[in-house]
């Protein structure tokens, strides 16, 4: 069993070594720092930490203050308030101006488990991914969200990081690269292709290995990057596999499946299945239970791919 690291402690311990780096760090967070492990920067460095309590909407407001002072504010909370609570906020004060805001937010998609139905994040994608100019990473690993954080510092511009509560599988090891933009060929495949974001991106690698004993050969492809897309990779897949399936713990509207759809419609139309939340918001639950009712398993996966290869043309069927 691969090792489960917490994507979030890998957040507040980057943070921190970032401030040690550059004075310019700034952190802000609104009554979680507990959760969101920004209060190992506090700790360290308080007279550069912010808690704005219960006012994400202020925090937002406040961030993008800083940003236009010459700063670099990295403001957290839960997926669900930012950018729910507060997207006028973040169309005004940041995607409209461009401003240097990272906000990284925590407990996204249903994987928070037992906080309920007001507490699962599956639109944040789709709300962010909506404002011009902001880049949006869904990291797959704790590896992968350290260096996407220490990306996001490095680049101007607004940045929108979404990490998951529980801890999660390492997919990746020290010798990794996070390229923004970049999709990540993880496994090489010729009969389909899955391409997967977040926690999925472990399942898709499970769902494979076990298609791998049907003769089923699967790529799996991490696009940590869901904006700005890596259109060359999604073209190549589908010119090279015949088939797509995305994964994603998010709605089915307007997050990675939607993305993709558009470049394969667009440049190499070929058969597609989507595996994500449709069109409902999930109950509460433990994490791996709600994974499971709601469709977000290597199980559901397999079953994804054996649908969109028997749709292709039989040219390029790599099964009977």
């Amino acid at each position: 069993m691969p090792q489960e690291v917490s994507m979030r402690e890998a957040y507040g311990q980057t943070l921190v070594e970032l401030g040690r780096e550059n004075p310019d760090i700034v952190v802000l967070d609104a009554d979680l720092s507990r959760s969101t492990m920004t209060q190992l920067f506090a700790r360290e460095f308080p007279e550069r930490f912010f808690d704005c309590g219960i006012a994400e909407q202020n925090m937002v407001g406040i961030a993008a203050g800083l940003a236009a002072s010459g700063k670099i504010p990295f403001a957290s909370t839960f997926a669900v308030f930012v950018p729910g609570r507060c997207f006028d906020q973040i169309r005004m004060s940041i995607a409209q101006p461009g401003l240097n805001v990272k906000l990284v937010t925590t407990h996204g998609g249903i994987s928070v488990g037992e906080d309920g139905t007001s507490h699962h994040s599956i639109e944040d994608l789709a709300l962010i991914g909506s404002c011009p100019g902001f880049a949006v990473i869904v990291p797959a690993d704790a590896i992968e969200a350290a260096q996407a954080v220490r990306a996001a510092a490095a680049s101007y511009g607004p940045f929108y990081i979404r990490l998951c509560r529980p801890k999660t599988p390492l997919v990746y090891n020290e010798d990794y690269r996070f390229n923004l933009g970049k999709a990540v060929t993880i496994r090489q495949g010729k009969d389909a292709t899955i391409i997967a974001i977040g926690l999925m991106v472990a399942e898709a690698l499970k769902a494979a290995e076990n298609l791998e004993r049907e003769g089923i050969d699967c790529r799996v492809l991490n696009m940590p990057t869901l904006k700005p897309i890596d259109e060359a990779a999604i073209i190549k897949a589908a010119a090279e596999t015949g088939a797509i399936v995305a994964a994603e713990e998010h709605l089915e509207h307007g997050g990675l499946g939607s993305e993709v759809a558009q470049r394969v419609a667009r440049h190499q139309p070929v058969p597609m299945e989507f595996i994500a939340i449709k069109d409902t918001y999930a109950k509460s639950g433990k994490p791996g239970e709600l994974l499971k009712r709601y469709g977000l398993t290597a199980r559901d996966i397999e079953q994804a791919v054996r649908s969109v290869i028997r749709r292709k043309k039989p040219s390029q069927s790599g099964i009977d």
